[in-house]
């Protein structure tokens, strides 16, 4: 008989079974037919089960046949037990389900490899280098001349590629008003031929696209943004679009698969880097440099001929940085170029999320090894009560083998159901994971298939959990003795004393989880409450472009308009709002001193700015109309901080150095209080607001202070009417300064909710395995404490009895999550934590939490052993 005839029939159970009958009773009636005694028949073919068994073992596969039964007897057994089954099921389908989230988010945003050739020779060029803070750090930016350079040095070794960070920027595809936002990004002409990547329509960009500024504009849409935006209409090709103030045409679309090169972020449209305004320019760093390697090219030498190019290149820049002092030239010049393998990609989200996201693995893994104990308990106390039934199939010639795979087949069948619920819930999971963290006007984009990579990393982590919480009850199943079950069992204290174990090493993990969430929620809380020196209520904020520049007394007039808008109180101009991110800064000089090694940030306002963003001014007076740039200066307390220490600054000369360009001359007129300008998370730096003077402007904000409680109803007329007071306005974005505020927390937000979410999850298994261990304490101990309450014992005592050892080692774990939470947090609390793992606060609140919840567990426990009653306990056995 064939294998995979003998493998079929292994599945076919009882009907194989019914066909072999029916085989002997033909063969049986056959002799019978031939004159044969039908009793000297039938002893002739033997005992009719034994036949059996011999013909199964020829016609099937012996192994898989033990498998089959042992499954269906497992099916069985949790049937039986429908309740605990579900809860033991509920509770690993949460922790498989959220290990498998945790692996989506981890492996679409760090591990996936790029749909490109080759991706495991793709590479990041980056620089380490001192910063103007005089502080280490790592930057990946470059200016076009130097890469053009490299480039040339190293086509031998390796194809360099220069993609832009993408953007989120304004364009329009048919009038100037009908304005709509698209991720954009400047590439190689080259990049699509290096990666491999072909065109689902049209043709792509080709070296020839790119080899003059300004010549070939021509855009490439993604296979994404096509579906979306135009529905994958064919006839896109040769569409227009403006773009600043340059009109591009589509050539072509990127193939399906590629997305991109940052993930986290999904490009929409792929434009030459000749394109780019800053091309010629060697101060603009504004683009990545990947490298693909050519098959067989090492890495270090390639990486010390790039540094050398490089290093060259800045030194000579750096002879003309007349306005640098000779230490911040020195910090910037000791630097180094790097290779990194990236066959993920590079991104800021990548950088930004790593930690946070190991983190919430580390979290999530602790669940499910909490949720595994758990079950490992529950099923410790019903190997207990099955202890004489595995006494019998060891008499009867159960090898100890069979036992382990009788009790792991059940645990498989068990998780097998955890493994489907919980992949249900990481599909629901992961994509709600990544909303949150989408700053309203910038959405993440991460690609989350549900493809063998995923499945492959559920297969594996239900085949783990199987035997992490299978394999101690079914090693004891075999272990059995069948003399000593039939007398009562093993010892029933060392059984406890396994349970009470474990119930231990739950409560450590479940205190550490506690103490990590308790860490990220007040984090969380204390960024949110911090004073940003300024009021966000009822302020929102217009990012406005104008086409062609417009001057700064057109924008005045516009902010004048908008005065008279119903529901408006104040209006102000600047050139960007507070915490949006970015910045402008450069060295100043005192007094015709040298420029200072530090960095000073600026910000063009309007009259008025202080006012409406309601920003203290101590001492000397506000902008006036008059003031030009560079002329007056406002300067922030820190300013005067650091240069004029116990010294009045009004009335004071400060210059701007711009590292390449002339001396701007600032008379201090005013001090206002500290504002934080970039981030919640750095220190507030010294910052000078100056007047927008003359110079035309392409896009600045509005900041309006509303009268009514909900600013966000002014929007759409605020958007009217900047359009109509004068052509060429358009709002690109409006926000409520909260909403940006808020962006600076959304990682913490995250982070907090996940942890609280999970943290409690924890206490919940934690309490119920905790049920579970005492309840069965009670009825291992039934007898005896019906004796204790015979002769007198009070309630308390018996309490007492019940519970005093599980709470020691309630005890004992906590201690051990307080020692596992300090020493672990010390290690990370200065990477993303806003608070001291000693806070008193943050040790408390778990210790005072795990100790309510197992007093609420124990309850019902100790209720049921104070009722037991002596007399009905004698009748009953």
């Amino acid at each position: 008989m064939s294998l995979w005839s003998r493998f079929g029939n292994a599945l076919r159970g009882d009907r194989l079974s019914r066909e072999i009958d029916e085989e002997f009773e033909a063969h049986i009636a056959e002799g019978v037919a031939q004159g044969r005694d039908p009793g000297e028949v039938r002893r002739a073919f033997g005992p009719k089960l034994s036949r059996r068994e011999q013909s199964r073992d020829l016609k099937i596969i012996t192994w898989l046949d033990s498998l089959r039964a042992d499954m269906i007897f497992g099916w069985r057994q949790l049937m039986k037990r429908k309740v605990t089954s579900a809860a033991a099921i509920l509770s690993l389908a949460l922790g498989i389900g959220a290990c498998t989230s945790a692996f989506r988010l981890i492996d679409a945003l760090l591990l996936r490899p790029l749909p490109i050739a080759n991706p495991e020779r793709l590479y990041d060029l980056y620089r380490e280098q001192i910063g103007f803070d005089g502080k280490p750090g790592t930057f990946d930016g470059w200016a076009y001349p130097v890469f053009h350079q490299m480039r040339d040095a190293v086509k031998d070794q390796a194809e360099l590629v220069a993609v832009s960070y993408t953007a989120r920027m304004d364009l329009t595809y048919k009038s100037d008003q009908q304005m709509e936002k698209a991720q954009t990004q400047y590439v190689s002409g080259w990049m699509f031929g290096a990666f491999g990547i072909k065109p689902a329509l049209g043709r792509l960009f080709t070296p020839d696209d790119d080899r003059e500024p300004g010549i070939h504009a021509y855009a490439v849409l993604s296979h994404d943004y096509w579906n979306r935006r135009f529905a994958m209409d064919r006839t896109v090709i040769g569409q227009t679009f403006r773009l600043g103030e340059r009109t591009y045409e589509i050539i072509g679309v990127s193939e399906e698969r590629f997305t991109g090169t940052e993930p986290g972020t999904m490009v929409d449209i792929f434009l030459p880097t000749m394109m780019h305004r800053s091309v010629s320019r060697s101060d603009s760093t504004w683009h990545r440099t990947l490298v693909v390697l050519k098959r067989g090219v090492a890495v270090e030498p390639l990486r010390q001929r790039l540094n050398a190019i490089s290093l060259a290149f800045e030194r000579n820049r750096a002879k003309g940085f007349t306005n640098m002092s000779r230490q911040s030239i020195e910090n910037y010049l000791h630097q180094t170029v790097m290779l990194g393998a990236s066959p993920s990609g590079v991104s800021g989200m990548q950088s930004d999320n790593r930690l946070p996201l190991a983190a919430l693995g580390v979290l999530v893994i602790l669940v499910l090894l909490i949720a595994c104990m758990n079950v490992a308990n529950l099923m410790t106390a019903q190997a207990a009560a099955r202890s004489r039934e595995m006494a019998l199939r060891v008499s009867i010639g159960a090898g100890r083998w069979r036992l382990i795979q009788l009790v792991l087949l059940e645990s498989a069948v068990l998780g097998s159901f955890a493994a489907i619920a919980g992949g249900f819930f990481a599909w629901w999971c992961a994509p709600f994971v990544v909303s949150m963290i989408n700053p309203p006007d910038n959405p993440a984009r991460l690609v989350l298939p549900a493809d063998w990579r995923v499945a492959g990393f559920g297969l594996c982590l239900t085949i783990a959990v199987t035997f992490l919480f299978g394999l101690a009850p079914a090693l004891r199943a075999s272990s059995i003795q069948p003399a000593s079950a039939l007398k009562g069992g093993d010892d029933p204290h060392a059984r406890r004393r396994s349970m009470h174990a474990l119930i231990a090493a739950q409560v450590a993990f479940c205190f550490l989880v506690l103490f990590v969430a308790g860490l990220f929620v007040q984090t969380f809380q204390r960024l949110s409450n911090q004073q940003v020196g300024f009021s966000t209520e009822r302020l929102l904020t217009l990012d406005t472009v104008a086409h062609p520049a417009q001057p700064p007394l057109a924008w005045s007039r516009i902010a004048e308009h908008l005065r008279g808008v119903p529901g408006v109180e104040r209006v102000a101009i600047a050139s960007f709002p507070l915490l949006s991110g970015n910045g402008w800064n450069n060295s100043v000089s005192v007094d015709g001193g040298p420029p200072s090694d530090d960095l000073t940030y600026f910000l063009s306002i309007s009259p008025g700015w202080l006012e409406t963003m309601k920003i203290p001014l101590p001492g000397g007076r506000d902008f006036r109309p008059t003031d030009g740039y560079p002329g007056a200066a406002l300067v922030n307390e820190t300013f005067v901080k650091r240069y004029f220490p116990h010294e009045d600054p009004v009335g004071r000369i400060f210059n701007e150095e711009e590292d390449e360009g002339p001396h701007m001359p600032f008379q201090i007129v005013g001090v206002t209080r500290d504002a934080r300008y970039r981030g919640i998370r750095e220190p507030i730096p010294p910052v000078a607001y100056v007047p927008f003077g003359d110079r035309p402007l392409d896009e600045a904000t509005f900041i309006v202070r509303t009268g009514g409680a909900i600013p966000l109803s002014l929007a759409a007329a605020l958007r009217r009417e900047v359009a109509q007071a004068q052509s060429g306005f358009r709002v690109s974005n409006i926000r409520t300064q909260l909403e940006i505020n808020q962006v600076q927390t959304i990682r913490e937000r995250l982070l907090a909710m996940l942890a609280l979410f999970f943290a409690l999850v924890a206490l919940l298994l934690a309490g119920v395995g905790l049920y579970g261990v005492l309840d069965y304490s009670v009825l291992q101990r039934r007898r005896e404490i019906g004796i204790r309450i015979a002769v007198g014992a009070q309630p308390v005592g018996i309490a007492r009895l019940v519970t005093l050892d599980v709470f020691s080692m309630v005890v004992a774990g906590a201690l051990a999550g307080v020692a596992l939470g300090i020493t672990s947090a010390r290690y990370i609390e200065s990477l993303f934590f806003e608070v001291k793992a000693t806070d008193l606060g943050v040790l408390a609140i778990p210790s005072l939490t795990i100790l309510l919840a197992a007093l609420l567990a124990a309850l019902p426990a100790v209720i049921h052993a104070v009722r037991i009653d002596p007399v009905e306990m004698l009748r009953s056995e």
